[in-house]
């Protein structure tokens, strides 16, 4: 099975630079895509071969949102981790299929000033890692998607120079840690040690073009689903939003 997640920086706007020749080239099983920064009924999107489609859309029109396409049919689906200070960003999907769960994430950015690191940090990151662990319990857990961090320095290009800045704080790498110590596997990891592999890269002074970026963007899996892992990738050459898709093929 391959799944795809992408966080795209607005739908309407990566549909018009090639996102469904993207979605032709790469024919996942399961695309995950995050701010979508638009409800379905302002997006024109004919895919087909996805039948099964669901959102989590912002209160606030244009703003974070998630959405996944499924070619195969989940048991059941659900929005948000049923807590309301959290679930109104439109920032959860979960599907639950007969043998697994699929998480669909775009977490919380500590923004400009780090206005918003205790809420992410006390809040957002516990309650998270909570929900992902009582899912745990039912059956194996994959998650993907935006996570707002760079986990270690390998992670991104200029460690020293970002150390404190919002996506390399203590308080989001600690909140990482929490979930690899929770036992929880950070998949691209599994195949590739060495550094200069980002997802994401700032549109200012051409960080893309010099790879002067951040990995911010996973598949993570449980333990016990690491025998069924067969690869896990980033698309870098991908343009269209200023991440790249991330990809996981697994045996489920």
């Amino acid at each position: 099975m391959k799944l795809v997640s992408w966080n795209v920086n607005g739908i309407r706007a990566v549909i018009k630079k090639g996102l469904s020749e993207f979605i032709a080239g790469q024919e996942p099983d399961i695309l995950c895509i995050q701010e979508t920064k638009a409800s379905p009924d302002q997006v024109e999107l004919d895919l087909p071969q996805y039948p099964h489609r669901f959102w989590n859309s912002a209160e606030k029109k244009g703003y974070s949102g998630t959405a996944v396409f499924s070619k195969i049919a989940p048991a059941a689906h659900s929005l948000g981790m049923g807590i309301e200070k959290h679930d109104r960003e439109g920032r959860i999907i979960t599907l639950e299929f007969k043998k697994w769960f699929l998480v669909n994430l775009y977490i919380p950015n500590a923004q400009r000033g780090l206005t918003r690191l205790d809420y992410r940090h006390r809040e957002w990151d516990a309650d998270l890692l909570a929900y992902l662990l009582d899912l745990e319990k039912k059956k194996p857990v994959v998650f993907c998607g935006d996570m707002n961090v760079a986990h270690r320095e390998i992670d991104l290009a200029n460690p020293k120079g970002n150390t404190g800045n919002a996506g390399f704080t203590p308080e989001e790498r600690a909140g990482f840690d929490n979930i690899v110590k929770a036992g929880f596997i950070d998949t691209f990891r599994e195949f590739t040690a060495e550094g200069g592999h980002y997802t994401w890269w700032s549109y200012m002074g051409r960080a893309r073009e010099k790879n002067i970026g951040w990995r911010i963007d996973y598949f993570c899996i449980s333990p016990n689903l690491r025998p069924k892992l067969r690869k896990s990738y980033i698309l870098p050459e991908v343009m269209g939003s200023d991440h790249a898709p991330v990809v996981m093929e697994i045996d489920l």
